[in-house]
């Protein structure tokens, strides 16, 4: 993988903190390639290398990401697009990635450099393609920004080799996936789940495991990411428990559990002390999703944790032996940084009721509407003057909303026996009250993603931060059926000011040259 800039430009931050910010540039081919990480080989699509390039920056750099799209496999969609999960774009809503809600994907054989700066973001993030259901196929990596973080005294070693991804894998092509859910209304269910790109399915090879190492006696940073379509998993380390200091990119204070549910596009930092004798110790993540397949083990679902000088066999270990914190509960959650709720508990400026349910299937609505993207992107219709709610069709579902006000959404509906984690574009935001707890304004959690159980959620968040920002399910399946909605926050604004749009002549030219295309290259 190509980096266009020296190693001198990269470290200098890291050595002298945040006298220095960076203009750093990366090349992402997205590409088709035969892969097998639970030994079952198959046409995919990557993002880099298999299971993603690590993109790493430090806060206040500046981030140029050439994607080339060099998709050619007709089972798979032909376009594409990036989102970076979490970040908020600000006056680069145009970067942000989703197709048709803020551009037009890139044609097979082109390509487009997404630029933005990170401002004063840190944390654990990361990135997938936003068009239809592709990411499903492996289109995905992740992406973490080093920062000055007040907990750092916590912890001894934060590295590429400290973070774990959770996936799940399917053995057919999410397209075809995609049409049978829509004839049958039964969610595609995964063939393996993977830790850091590796797994086993019921009935295939032995794949080793994935291995993280650790040294007796140090504190390491792990950073746990969620990149997958459809499940959940429930995070342990076998003999260890772990404190919880950051959720999607927001520091928390410090909180001792066992074990945490960590859902689609979820991330959390643990930080694990090895104070164990010297051996090997499963990490397991078993799936939490609602059925099953005749490949599919989702109990078998491990890596491997060795300590420095333990011989490399599988470990041996149980993990009935409890530890101490027990499971976490998010509510318990608190933010470190500014807690508290915007507005706190004064009454709203603006409060939506989302109400879901199943219409069909394959089909999912919000208030009785089923999301169908358009043809044109609706930062595009913003920009040409769309300014109001009757300014979009029905089925672009699209609330308008004001400047400077303090929005609460009320999302609830029928769960259909799982949870549903729904994201929100350009904002993190605070969550008042979880699927279980008390309502809490003075310091609730705050992350990007929300797992909507039995009983709802109650999340608010501050419109300050202008651009056309998606709501949605990050079940991958979901969100292609309808689950979603779309925040045209503070239209005027992103036309003219100081928070106005960057639009360049590149992202104008995406949608000529995808609505040129052959329907099979699209």
């Amino acid at each position: 993988m190509a980096f266009r800039f020296s190693a001198t430009l990269l470290l200098l931050p890291i050595i002298i903190g945040q006298a220095l910010a960076a203009d750093l540039y990366f090349d992402l081919p997205v590409t088709n390639a035969i892969v097998a990480p639970d030994g079952f080989p198959r046409s995919a699509i990557q993002a880099g290398p298999f299971p993603g390039l690590n993109i790493v920056a430090m806060k206040g750099d500046t981030l140029h990401i050439n994607v080339t799209n060099e998709l050619h496999d007709l089972t798979m969609r032909q376009s594409t697009s990036i989102h970076w999960h979490g970040l908020f774009q600000a006056r680069t809503g145009s970067e942000d990635g989703p197709a048709f809600v803020n551009q037009c994907p890139i044609a097979p054989g082109q390509y487009y450099q997404y630029n933005f700066g990170l401002a004063e973001q840190t944390g654990t993030y990361w990135y997938h393609s936003h068009l239809s259901v592709q990411y499903v196929d492996g289109a995905r990596g992740t992406l973490v920004i080093y920062p000055d973080d007040p907990l750092k005294h916590l912890w001894d070693v934060d590295d590429a080799g400290t973070i774990i991804t959770l996936a799940d894998w399917y053995h057919t092509p999410a397209a075809e996936a995609m049409e049978k859910f829509a004839r049958d209304g039964h969610e595609p269910v995964p063939d393996s789940g993977l830790i850091n790109g590796i797994g086993r399915y019921v009935g295939g090879p032995e794949v080793p495991w994935a291995v993280v190492n650790v040294e007796a006696g140090k504190r390491y940073r792990l950073r746990v990411v969620n990149i997958a379509a459809y499940a959940g998993f429930t995070f342990s380390i076998d003999g260890h428990s772990f404190d919880v200091i950051e959720t999607d990119g927001i520091e928390t204070r410090p909180r001792t559990v066992s074990s945490f549910d960590i859902f689609a596009a979820q991330r959390y930092s643990v930080v694990l002390t090895a104070n164990q004798p010297v051996d090997n110790y499963w990490i397991r993540a078993p799936m939490v999703l609602k059925g099953g397949s005749d490949t599919l083990d989702p109990n078998n679902v491990k890596a491997i944790l060795r300590y420095s000088g333990a011989p490399a066999v599988d470990p041996k270990t149980n993990q009935l032996v409890l530890q101490k914190g027990g499971g976490l509960r998010e509510y318990e959650l608190q933010t470190l940084i500014k807690p508290g709720a915007p507005g706190g508990d004064a009454p709203a400026d603006r409060v939506i009721d989302l109400d879901f349910d199943a219409a069909g299937p394959g089909l999912w609505e919000i208030n009785g509407i089923p999301y169908v993207p358009p043809t044109l992107p609706t930062l595009l219709k913003i920009i040409n003057g769309a300014t109001l709610e009757s300014d979009f069709t029905t089925p672009e579902h699209t609330f308008v909303l004001k400047p400077n006000q303090v929005v609460e959404l009320r999302i609830h509906g029928s769960n259909h026996g799982m949870a549903h984690p729904f994201h929100l574009h350009g904002h993190a935001f605070d969550v008042i009250k979880s699927a279980s707890g008390p309502v809490n304004y003075v310091d609730p959690p705050r992350r990007d993603v929300v797992a909507v159980e039995k009983g709802g959620v109650i999340i608010r968040f501050l419109t300050d931060n202008p651009g056309p920002w998606f709501l949605h399910c990050h079940i991958d399946w979901h969100l292609e059926a309808g689950l979603a909605v779309v925040f045209a926050e503070a239209p005027e604004e992103q036309r003219i000011g100081n928070q106005s749009g960057i639009i360049t002549p590149e992202w104008r030219a995406l949608c000529p040259a995808y609505l040129a295309l052959p329907k099979d290259k699209q």
